[in-house]
């Protein structure tokens, strides 16, 4: 196992995805890359006001980027594997940067974080349904997250 692509979302939640993603990466060598896609559920920033769409998904896909990678430099340097942002619903973007990316394994949290989740099914789900290559599903139990 070389790439496992470890969809974030921005939640509190996400500590224990990226927990098990480093756990499984330092078993097998392997190095994470960060994703998460922009889309309607995010909430515009103020400074977005005023801005043509392509502007604003500009915007939003910049802000993303520094956070993940502000996010990745808080990792174990031996399991760094850079970040990626895409446009678009969740699900998609994460089976598609996956075959991109060429990832072994994605690995996901058990359940969305946004009322929309709630309403259409899991992102984690769909994912699961619609990938090509595995996919570890991470649980949380308690407040604490189960490692693989």
């Amino acid at each position: 196992m070389q790439k496992l692509l470890v969809a974030v979302d921005g939640s509190e939640r996400q500590k224990g995805v990226i927990d098990a993603a480093v756990a499984l990466a330092r078993k097998t060598g392997a190095k994470l890359k960060l994703f998460r896609s922009v889309g309607l559920q995010r909430e515009v920033p103020v400074s977005a006001l005023g801005l043509t769409p392509e502007n604003v998904a500009a915007l939003l896909e910049g802000q993303t980027r520094s956070e993940l990678s502000a996010l990745e430099w808080t990792l174990p340097e031996e399991v760094r594997g850079g970040v990626r942002v895409a446009l678009g619903s969740p699900w998609s973007s994460i089976v598609e940067a996956a075959r991109e990316e060429e990832a072994d394994l994605i690995v996901i949290g058990s359940h969305g974080y946004s009322g929309l989740d709630r309403v259409i099914g899991t992102t984690a789900a769909k994912v699961v349904n619609h990938a090509d290559r595995s996919v570890l599903v991470v649980r949380e139990h308690a407040g604490k997250a189960v490692r693989p």
